[in-house]
């Protein structure tokens, strides 16, 4: 079997490469740079992006599925922007896959296009509210993909993981070198439900939607065996550095407006704001989901759990020295 990976230089899209071809499998990349990709995939890369000509038909050729993760997501960008690349570019891939006849596409969304969940925990079901472009391209992205699907001319299946850590990953970081340092700070009440998965799961559950006669058609939101209290989750992250819990609490509306002061100077003056809306919303919103559905279809069962898959993560962020030995 020939898989097709995109973002395959990105924190998601590598190790799900490297688990690929540690299982056997054949896999090209489409990636922007051939020398961020893994040593091993090297040889079996497509370079450029679905927005150049040919690059698509290229990428699909003798492949037998294809596994979408690339996405404009970290980026503070225009909505015509995510627009572009998220929408866009996935139509593309999209179509230069069925007309190569590709038998599956994979297509990485997220829990964000769910927002805040009315109930905990919730599923594949409940409700969409994405809260800004990067949900709300995701979600037109994946409506579109499983309208391609329901057509008949290729198997759609669409995962949507919950929230992503682990050795590689740098978006956590943050959270842990403030909590080191003492100074996370914590906005609003700090009691809504988060839903992490640790990555070798998340890839776990991917390989599973790509190769499962099951999960042609279906929707699965991919996470951890357990969520907690985003207080509890932060202080097992305390816990494990060997710190104090964080303590300092900011309130809520203020942080999100000077958020939204950082993003508007970030596109007028290009430079990563220090805090982001979205960010914020990690302090407010319900994001726990019921995993039953890729248990029972896919067979799928995370084996990670927090303690461990923080103390794999620190012990990463030491050897790249991006925390402290101690």
């Amino acid at each position: 079997m020939r898989i097709g990976v995109t973002g395959g230089t990105g924190f998601t899209g590598g190790a799900l490469v490297r688990q690929l071809l540690d299982d056997g499998y054949e896999v090209i990349c489409l990636a922007r740079d051939a020398q961020r990709l893994p040593e091993a995939a090297r040889a079996s890369a497509v370079i450029g992006t679905t927005d150049q000509p040919g690059i698509a038909e290229r990428f699909v050729e003798g492949v037998d599925c294809v596994i979408h993760v690339a996405a404009m997501f970290r980026d503070v960008g225009t909505t015509d922007a995510f627009e572009r690349v998220n929408v866009g570019m996935t139509k593309v891939l999209l179509d230069a896959a069925e007309a190569a006849g590709v038998k599956r596409f994979v297509y990485i969304s997220t829990m964000g296009v769910h927002g805040s969940v009315p109930k905990v925990p919730s599923d594949e079901n409940a409700p969409f509210s994405p809260q800004d472009d990067y949900q709300r391209t995701k979600l037109k992205a994946e409506k579109m993909c499983r309208a391609r699907g329901e057509q008949g001319g290729i198997e759609v299946a669409i995962v949507r993981p919950c929230a992503i850590y682990g050795p590689g990953d740098t978006r956590m970081l943050k959270m842990f070198k403030m909590i080191r340092s003492g100074t996370f700070f914590i906005a609003g009440k700090f009691d809504a439900y988060f839903h992490p998965v640790y990555i070798d799961d998340l890839i776990q559950g991917i390989t599973l939607a790509a190769t499962k006669p099951e999960a042609k058609g279906e929707t699965f939101v991919i996470g951890g065996a357990k969520y907690y209290k985003l207080r509890n989750y932060v202080d097992t992250a305390a816990d494990m550095l060997g710190v104090r819990h964080p303590w300092l609490k900011l309130p809520w509306q203020p942080m999100m407006a000077l958020a939204w002061t950082f993003e508007q100077l970030g596109l007028i003056f290009n430079f990563t704001p220090p805090i982001y809306r979205r960010r914020l919303k990690f302090f407010k919103h319900d994001r726990a989901f019921d995993i039953s559905k890729a248990r029972r279809l896919l067979g799928y069962e995370p084996q990670i759990d927090i303690e461990e898959g923080f103390k794999r993560t620190i012990a990463w962020y030491r050897a790249e020295n991006l925390l402290p030995p101690t």
